[in-house]
């Protein structure tokens, strides 16, 4: 990386930390773009040359995430099936909850804050809506370009939003956790066992699931 890649990197992270600060101490709703320039000692413009409104401050992190899952599905060894790849990706990342689960009692404020936060924010909670569904639409064009599928197939939508559904299932599962304000000893443990079972259900088909009783 270059001197001048390395500057705007540095510019785009430092308004990212500050803008993520802001929104922990006093809610997304309440703070401006204009304020976050400010403390950043940049102009409002420059905040928008790296982020595109208030809300991919917030989730650029969780963007770059989903990125790296469809990367791992697209470049994937010949013969692995999408739902391996896109497994192997999703139990790999440790992010917050395995460094909470290490001990680091930063992150596990953090992860819970982040929880408060969205919760708190419609606009929070319709911007991870979109951005949910614009990764199932572009995982499915991945995977149809692969197979060459047509219009008229749908196989590679159903896999794609059947793969981000289990994603947001744990999504939803975690923020139920740390939303309750209970004991988080064990929470990735528990994670890992909870989506292993669900890759598994995908992984085997949903025939005789469930089974009524």
């Amino acid at each position: 990386m270059g001197l001048r890649e390395l500057k705007k990197e540095q510019t785009r992270q430092l308004i990212a930390d500050i803008a993520w600060r802001l929104f922990a101490d006093r809610g997304f709703d309440n703070v401006t773009v204009a304020e976050i320039a400010r403390e950043a000692q940049v102009a409002e413009a420059t905040v928008f040359n790296y982020f595109r409104s208030k809300e991919d401050l917030f989730y650029s992190r969780f963007e770059a995430f989903s990125a790296r899952l469809a990367d791992a599905v697209r470049d994937r060894d010949i013969g692995e099936p999408a739902l391996a790849a896109f497994r192997r990706a999703l139990l790999e990342e440790g992010g917050l909850l395995g460094q909470a689960e290490a001990g680091d009692e930063e992150a596990l404020t953090r992860l819970r804050t982040v929880n408060r936060v969205i919760a708190q924010s419609p606009a929070l909670l319709a911007r991870e809506q979109q951005a949910m569904t614009r990764s199932a639409r572009d995982l499915a064009a991945l995977l149809a370009a692969e197979t060459g599928a047509g219009p008229d197939d749908l196989r590679p939508q159903v896999v794609a939003n059947a793969l981000l559904g289990l994603q947001r299932a744990m999504i939803d599962y975690v923020r139920g956790r740390v939303g309750s304000g209970g004991d988080l000893v064990g929470l990735a443990a528990d994670v890992r066992k909870l989506t292993a079972e669900a890759f598994a259900l995908l992984e085997h088909g949903l025939a005789g699931y469930p089974a009524r009783p």
